[in-house]
């Protein structure tokens, strides 16, 4: 008989708060491990966290200070602004 178990192995907050997580997908068939893969996603500070493994977003509620989401904030606001053409159309 095909059983499966999904687990959240690692857990990691990076220099600039994101959380980097990765989910173990083990497949057995009659109590012997017959595959095993890896699922890899990323959060950026105060991301939606629908669907995120509770475990996962407890974690996120930790490490994202209103400081942390505030500088994330700050870089994704100075990132757009490098994009932004020049007023004046630049010539």
């Amino acid at each position: 008989m095909l059983t499966q178990t999904i687990e959240i192995d690692q857990i990691t907050k990076t220099g600039n708060g994101s959380i980097l997580y990765r989910r173990v997908r083990t497949v057995f068939d009659d109590g012997v491990q017959i595959s095993q893969t890896y699922e890899r996603a990323s959060l950026a500070p105060g991301s939606a966290l629908d669907g995120v493994p509770e475990e996962v977003q407890a974690f996120c509620a930790l490490a994202w200070t209103p400081e942390v989401v505030a500088a994330h904030e700050a870089r994704v606001a100075a990132a757009n602004a490098d994009l932004d053409p020049p007023e004046g159309g630049g010539d």
